[in-house]
């Protein structure tokens, strides 16, 4: 169903246009197919139909309506996930192990906590009386949609990050244009085509954009009808995105890159926390803005934590993402290959060493791939250890106890995420409290839920996705006051 057309969704209807563009398996490199490849005026379209849906449909203020068809949607998706799963291997890479949890049945699970979330919200908080200057004010306090949301997606992990906006926004009575990202649109696509044939959606409430280019992600920040923009992507485009969103002062939500500290404390048990980082750096070869990709060990414990950690690594190795073993597939194309050579030869350079890995595997010259590479000998000022690769490396740096560790994992642009190892689980906590990040994973614990808001620190962007949190960046507040 989904891998033999690649629609537009704009204003209910599948649109293909005249333009197409190639989508890529990055396990071989072949052509997997075309996908429609949007113009400025099919974007403008459907912002068009959002903001008429917005205003004329009645979503926004049905919420039994927005509940059912989101449960709907859920629904529709679970009934196809084997068709979604082969897709998402294949179109984003992604191990197969993955799909289970946060590439495909984990995020499709959420919508109905998100439709859950929306029915038992306070929409309407009374503050009661007060007669401020003399004047009694019956008081109250309203939470309503901020219109059209414009969300612009990335490739790492479409669905979880596409249902992560799409949802809440939902949710929240909002109507929406996703921009999905050049390298997945079959993803997008699917989505749209189980929308418009599956779910009692309205026409323009949800509308689905894929192009091979960048310049729609520009218009439609601009566009004053969008009210809000929701991005997910590099720090250096979520500068880009406030610079023009600020011509019309929209809302903007910004979850951008890290390069996340690993501490291991010197109680831990060394063997299992640096096996658990080496897992961490590899799985989905590195892609993730929130893996921890910089592991600070020890210093009396160096030189046995970069042998654990380069054996682990090595071991892991690169696989075909259709096989369930694999953890570490392919990066998604020739330019992030090629960009993550650039830091590995940097990192030579700045004076590091590999461990293990270091370049190409063997064996591999078809499609795009980075072996599991350990960089030793770097300082943390060094631009590898402090700029996002996005590929499957990680750097070792030691450390002289927890104060200066803590001080490591702070010196960084980026706040996103950052994990704790240690035997001493109050210490451990101690620690985790003193990071400059918004989540802590602290001896192995997982904080992704839906119910758990997501975001960062500093550089790593503003506003938080899921949970509560998230749900209300799409919600304006409405006060009210009645003379009595």
């Amino acid at each position: 169903m989904f891998n033999t057309s690649s629609p537009l969704l704009i204003d209910g209807e599948h649109l293909y246009g005249n333009r197409r563009f190639e989508t890529i398996d990055p396990a071989t490199g072949a052509v997997l197919g075309e996908a429609a490849d949007a113009a400025a005026s099919d974007l403008d379209h459907a912002i068009t139909a959002a903001h008429r849906a917005f205003e004329e449909s009645g979503w926004a203020t049905d919420l039994d309506r927005r509940t059912r068809c989101l449960r709907q949607l859920r629904e529709a998706l679970t009934r196809h996930a084997e068709e979604l799963r082969e897709l998402t291997i294949a179109e984003a890479g992604a191990p197969r192990f993955l799909t289970y949890g946060a590439q495909l049945d984990a995020p499709v699970a959420d919508l109905g906590w998100f439709a859950d979330l929306a029915q038992e919200y306070e929409w309407e908080r009374d503050l009661g009386r007060a007669a401020p200057m003399g004047m009694a004010s019956d008081r109250r306090v309203v939470r309503e949609p901020v219109g059209v949301v414009g969300a612009i997606t990335p490739w790492n992990f479409p669905h979880q990050i596409n249902l992560a906006k799409l949802g809440p926004a939902l949710a929240a009575g909002n109507t929406i244009v996703l921009k999905a990202a050049p390298d997945t649109p079959w993803c997008a696509a699917a989505l749209g085509l189980l929308i418009k044939d599956e779910t009692d959606i309205p026409p323009g409430v949800v509308n689905i954009i894929t192009g091979a280019g960048h310049a729609l992600g520009a218009q439609l920040c601009a566009d004053p009808r969008v009210g809000l923009i929701s991005f997910t992507g590099s720090t250096a485009t979520g500068r880009a995105i406030m610079r023009t969103a600020a011509e019309t002062l929209k809302k903007v939500f910004l979850e951008l890159g890290g390069k996340s500290a690993f501490i291991v404390l010197d109680d831990a048990d060394l063997k299992s926390a640096c096996s658990y980082a080496a897992f961490a750096a590899c799985t989905h070869a590195g892609q993730g803005c929130a893996i921890t990709t910089r592991l600070l060990v020890p210093r009396d414990g160096y030189a046995e934590a970069v042998q654990i950690t380069a054996h682990t690594m090595k071991k892991i190795g690169v696989g075909d993402p259709n096989d369930d073993r694999t953890v570490c597939g392919p990066v998604i194309s020739a330019g992030q290959r090629d960009r993550i050579e650039g830091y590995l030869e940097l990192a030579v350079k700045e004076g590091g060493g590999f461990a293990t890995g270091g370049g190409r595997p063997a064996g591999r010259d078809r499609g795009f791939w980075i072996e599991p590479t350990l960089i030793t000998g770097l300082a943390n000022e060094s631009r590898t250890a402090r700029e996002e690769i996005f590929g499957p490396v990680l750097v070792i740096l030691p450390h002289d106890g927890d104060d200066d560790a803590v001080r490591l994992a702070n010196d960084s642009p980026y706040g996103l995420s950052g994990a704790v190892h240690g035997g001493d689980l109050d210490r451990a906590r101690a620690v985790a409290r003193r990071l400059r990040t918004g989540t802590v994973s602290v001896n192995g614990g997982v904080w992704y839920s839906a119910d758990v808001p997501f975001g960062g620190y500093k550089q790593s962007g503003t506003g938080r996705e899921m949970g509560v949190a998230g749900f209300e960046e799409y919600l304006e507040t409405k006060s009210i006051a009645e003379g009595v």
